[in-house]
């Protein structure tokens, strides 16, 4: 069986960035994704298509099929009023936002007495990904798969 639209399947993977360094990895937890509903980057999928459980391959896949170029309107500087409730604001923390386009993640990255930078670009935007992929297992989706537009079970989404 191969990987095509509508097929559920599960990959261990190792991501590393253009310097070798591993960004994120399954540890023996295989990702399970529905192919063909943009579960996963685009990049990524695109070079899914067609792979059957046992192969291995090395995805790159560039920033732009990525998580995106860097946008830098998406930085910011805010004043401290804005993060109520929170006594020490530090680089590195993360925050939900809300803004005209929904809830966001953004990053804080630099304090500057009562001006505090935030980043709201994802933390992997700009960066050209290297995936190494084993195909562990294939399945034909589900309806409720298929009308979800993602996997059900272990490795995919659970709904609560």
């Amino acid at each position: 069986m191969q990987i095509t639209e509508n097929v559920v399947a599960l990959f261990e993977y190792t991501l590393k960035n253009a310097e070798g360094e591993i960004l994120d990895e399954s540890n023996g937890q295989p990702l399970a994704y529905l192919h063909g509903h943009g579960n996963i980057i685009a990049g990524l999928e695109k070079q899914m298509k067609g792979k059957s459980v046992g192969d291995k391959f090395t995805a790159q896949v560039p920033a732009e099929e990525g998580y995106g170029v860097r946008v830098e309107q998406l930085v910011q500087e805010v004043p401290m009023a804005m993060f109520q409730g929170v006594d020490n604001i530090e680089v590195g923390m993360r925050f939900e936002a809300q803004s005209e386009h929904g809830m966001h993640s953004v990053e804080v990255t630099k304090v500057d007495g009562d001006n505090i930078t935030v980043d709201g670009n994802h933390p992997l935007a700009g960066i050209d990904l290297t995936f190494d992929v084993e195909i562990t297992g294939i399945r034909a989706a589900t309806e409720d798969e298929v009308a979800h537009g993602h996997a059900h079970g272990p490795g995919g989404h659970h709904h609560h």
